[in-house]
């Protein structure tokens, strides 16, 4: 028989604290013994507690059974599942509870093996089997379950919170709080499992399991999304991959969904270009590179970018492949820029930018590593697609040279520059580079001769404003993100003023496209590999 009971504030007695993550454990079990709780717990937990100078029950005690298997069973047990599925208004279980001896457990405080860091430290796979925890999420989602009795807490950051509303409420929680703290707990169990899965799917070379899990942790909350009537948040998926995830904000009010977005692909582009090589800047606006460059000096380097479209480059995004030094910080401080993110940044330039009280600046102390592995995916109505990240990376050796003339050391070097450039921008991709800097970039549209010639627009645009006699596409050569499907957008390329095609090949119209080619003068290479991104 079940009585109706107040439910709403319920006291604290007894808690049980399992945790490997032991940052605040001390102090919280101090404050629990402090206001009269009884503290049970296990293995290491337990010793910690008893070092401490703090009175503890080993979960042993409570069941009757000593830890074994190496620890792999210590709370698998009714005295423990009982103590936090009981119902307490329910006349049969409490007569259960009384029958067995099974004492109420009002708190739980567990997180769990460390199985992310196991796999993020390349632990081998014998190592992640034995980094997955079976009897925490078990109990996690016992006391969940049980919420109208029973607090579960999962992560140290929730401390103080459960501190707070103890004090509150002289000993005992509300049934608001403990909804909230199961909502946390569901989706950190949720996001465990995923993470297994994820990782077995990877092990077992697996590239289409059944089913897909996706998690991340709320890094911030952001005040809307692309925009203001969209509710939006930031998530991180533990990959620790460098950029905008990892970063550290120096200035700057916070970053917003756009803002997020963007600087990804920023910095995305300009880790392609290893520093070793010398400094490469990426300007962005709308995740699309509007100037990317290599210089002699990382100066250099953001004003030959900066030089390709100075109209979209206001208000955009800066990456750069090398610490931010005063010099660069100085050119790119003249005008209106959103983010700037770079491995890291000197004194004389954080000095500067100090004075820009807008300008985010974020430090990563590091690159990401183009050619590293992962997935990707986005949502679509019903379902999301999922793919490997496009880590593809061609070289000099790979080129096939299609044309009567081959392209020249300076041209090869160009076109390398301008595929690897082109791979970030939006499909339909056109990518006019000349001397290690684009030139001009036709992005997203609905036929490829459109980006073309969008691309040689923009770059006359640039060269009236910069007072030139002709367009930087003269001399320049053009990489082409897919195959031309006819010689039009060839054609177009060569009428801007191009050398040197740099494309995937495999048009039905290869020969036609080729013979074009040949007609004009110009030297094209293929590559057998495109780079659409939508």
């Amino acid at each position: 028989m079940t009585h109706p009971i107040h439910t709403n504030l319920v006291p604290v007695g007894r808690a049980l604290l399992s945790v490997s993550d032991k940052s605040g454990l001390l102090d919280l079990a101090r404050a629990l013994a402090a206001s009269g709780v009884e503290l049970i717990s296990t293995g290491g937990t337990a010793q910690t507690l008893r070092t401490a100078g703090l009175k503890v029950r080993d979960v042993a005690e409570v069941t009757g059974f000593p830890e074994m298997m190496d620890g792999r069973v210590k709370t698998l047990h009714p005295m423990v599942h009982g103590g936090l599925l009981a119902l307490r208004d329910d006349d049969e279980h409490l007569l259960a509870m009384a029958a067995h001896g099974i004492e109420p457990i009002d708190l739980l405080v567990v997180n769990l093996y460390p199985f992310e860091a196991t796999v993020a430290r390349g632990g081998s796979y014998a190592d992640c089997i034995e980094n997955i925890d079976i009897g925490g999420p078990a109990m996690i989602r016992a006391a969940a379950k049980n919420h109208r009795f029973v607090n579960v807490v999962t992560d140290p950051q929730d401390y103080a919170a459960l501190l707070a509303e103890l004090a509150q409420n002289d000993g005992a929680t509300s049934l608001a709080f403990r909804q909230k703290l199961a909502l946390t707990a569901y989706a950190r169990t949720a996001a465990y499992d995923a993470a297994v899965s994820t990782w077995m799917a990877g092990a077992l070379n697996e590239p289409a399991p059944r089913r897909r899990a996706f998690a991340g942790k709320l890094a911030q909350t952001l005040r809307y999304g692309e925009n203001p009537h969209q509710a939006a948040a930031f998530y991180l998926d533990g990959s620790n991959r460098p950029g905008v995830a990892t970063a550290k904000q120096w200035q700057g009010k916070e970053l917003s969904y756009n803002n997020i977005n963007d600087t990804d692909a920023a910095f995305e582009l300009v880790a392609e270009f290893d520093p070793a090589q010398g400094p490469a800047c990426a300007v962005i606006k709308h995740a699309n590179p509007c100037g990317v460059a290599r210089g002699a000096t990382l100066a250099e380097a953001y004003s030959r970018a900066y030089d390709c479209d100075r109209t979209s480059a206001f208000g955009g995004i800066v990456a750069l492949n090398m610490p931010l030094d005063g010099a660069t910080a100085e050119k790119i401080a003249e005008i209106f820029t959103e983010v700037v993110i770079a491995p890291g940044a000197d004194a004389d330039a954080m000095a500067i930018f100090a004075k820009k009280k807008n300008l985010r600046l974020l430090t990563t102390a590091g690159l990401p590593d183009p050619r590293a592995g992962g997935l990707t995916f986005r949502q679509v109505a019903g379902g999301f697609l999922v793919q490997d990240r496009d880590n593809g990376h061609i070289s000099a050796a790979d080129l096939k040279v299609v044309t009567k003339r081959a392209p020249t050391p300076a041209e090869i070097a160009d076109l390398l520059f301008a595929w690897n450039v082109a791979k970030h921008v939006k499909s339909n991709a056109i990518v006019y580079v000349k001397d290690g800097a684009t030139v001009g970039v036709g992005a997203g549209q609905m036929s490829r001769v459109d980006s073309t010639r969008i691309a040689a627009r923009k770059s006359e645009d640039m060269a009236e404003a910069l007072g030139l006699a002709k367009p930087l596409t003269f001399g320049a050569v053009v990489a082409s993100d897919a195959f031309f499907p006819f010689a039009d957008g060839l054609l177009a390329a060569a009428a801007a003023g191009a050398t040197a095609i740099i494309q995937p090949g495999g048009s039905m119209r290869d020969d036609e496209v080729i013979a074009a080619a040949d007609a004009a003068g110009l030297a094209m290479v293929f590559t057998g590999q495109r780079h659409f991104r939508h």
